[in-house]
């Protein structure tokens, strides 16, 4: 097998790190762990969607490029190795593109993808709720039929940039009476619909990455319906495996991963770096083969999306390791570190730029966003391997 780039792919992953080396050469912004998912900055993703980066892999009669998704995953790989804010588009680009594409109509693919393609349209994940998160199936936000369209009630929760976000993928119950996988439908609603409201969440970061979401009888056209009504469940399982075998699970914190690299080489302890003292130079070659094989995972599943087959085991896999990687990073790095990892960017003292101290205490609950990893490994065991439920 052979595991090399093409010369194209070589070129656009160039195209990428100038593009990025030049923005952060003009100061617009600085690189961030996270900021996939907290970075908003619609000035970049307009930038981004000049270059045509967003919907890569999407038909060109809708403004794509129909290139693959390894091509895809070197642009987001490149985007995460310099921690650059691509959150307003990330989501629309990553999976709900990708469900238009799959379940819309014609008329929802030229009116939505354009869009997104251009950087206009920002979606949040309307999926959780207080009492179904991994449990997904038992969402309670209920969407009722009326004449020309579905009144929408209730609440969701973790809605990625729900500060920033003018259109929500939403999932909700339209059968009440139908086992609980076979309810529910999803639709795209614009966020400026009278009836919804945001709650902002402020995490342990300290940052609003994520919003609740109020829905108080929200008239929402029958247009926004994406496929068929009561199949939504099943949307939503293909897009969690879209959702979990990006790069954004292994490389979410790579800013903190290069500086840490760079603190061990640099910092001098008795007069040798630190990178010299056996247990540092273990930790930090451990952490580079682990790093190397979440890569490889992730380009896996990106294989398996290029032959057209949902990568739900792969997802599952990539995203277990992945996830597994990032909490041992903060961890080596709040070792390493020591009382000098804990202090935020705004000290003097703050070794890594104080991202040391953001990455472990947002690793905590990496292990749980899109499907906790017993969730996760029960379909490694079940699909994967074939074990009993």
């Amino acid at each position: 097998m052979d595991f090399a780039f093409t010369s194209e792919q070589e070129e656009l992953r160039s195209e990428v790190r100038s593009f990025l080396e030049q923005e952060l050469a003009e100061g617009r912004w600085q690189p961030e762990c996270d900021a996939w998912i907290q970075g908003f900055d619609p000035g970049f993703t307009k930038r981004v969607a000049e270059r045509g980066w967003i919907g890569l892999t999407w038909p060109r009669q809708y403004g794509g490029r129909e290139r693959s998704f390894v091509d895809r995953l070197i642009v987001t790989e490149e985007m995460l190795r310099y921690g650059a804010p691509a959150a307003c588009h990330w989501f629309a680009d990553r999976q709900i593109g990708g469900s238009i594409l799959r379940y819309g109509t014609e008329e929802q693919r030229e009116e939505y993808l354009p869009l997104i393609i251009r950087g206009e349209m920002y979606v949040g994940l309307g999926m959780s709720e207080t009492e179904a998160g991994s449990d997904l199936a038992s969402l309670m936000t209920k969407a009722e039929e009326q004449d020309n369209c579905f009144l929408i009630s209730g609440q969701k929760t973790w809605t990625s940039g729900g500060s920033y976000i003018n259109y929500i993928d939403l999932f909700a119950r339209t059968d009440p009476d139908a086992p609980k996988h076979k309810g529910i439908t999803e639709f795209l609603v614009p966020m400026d619909l009278p009836g919804i409201s945001r709650v902002p969440m402020v995490d342990i970061t300290g940052t609003e990455a994520w919003n609740d979401i109020f829905f108080d009888n929200v008239r929402v056209p029958k247009k926004c319906v994406i496929g068929e009504r009561n199949k939504g469940f099943y949307h939503v399982v293909e897009e969690l495996a879209y959702e979990r075998g990006g790069m954004e699970r292994l490389m979410g914190n790579y800013p903190l991963y290069a500086r840490l690299k760079r603190f061990v080489a640099e910092t001098k302890k008795d007069g040798r770096p630190l990178i010299e003292e056996p247990r540092v130079r273990t930790l930090m070659a451990e952490l580079e083969v682990e790093f190397e094989t979440g890569r490889l995972l992730m380009y896996k599943a990106a294989a398996v999306m290029d032959e057209r087959r949902p990568p739900t085991i792969e997802a599952a896999t990539s995203k277990v390791y992945g996830t597994s990687f990032e909490q041992r990073l903060a961890n080596t790095a709040m070792e390493l570190l020591g009382p000098y990892g804990g202090l935020t960017a705004s000290s003097p003292l703050a070794a890594t730029g104080g991202l040391a101290v953001h990455s472990y205490l947002a690793s905590k609950g990496y292990s749980l966003q899109a499907g906790s990893s017993e969730v996760l490994k029960n379909i490694i065991a079940t699909r994967g391997l074939g074990l009993p439920s």
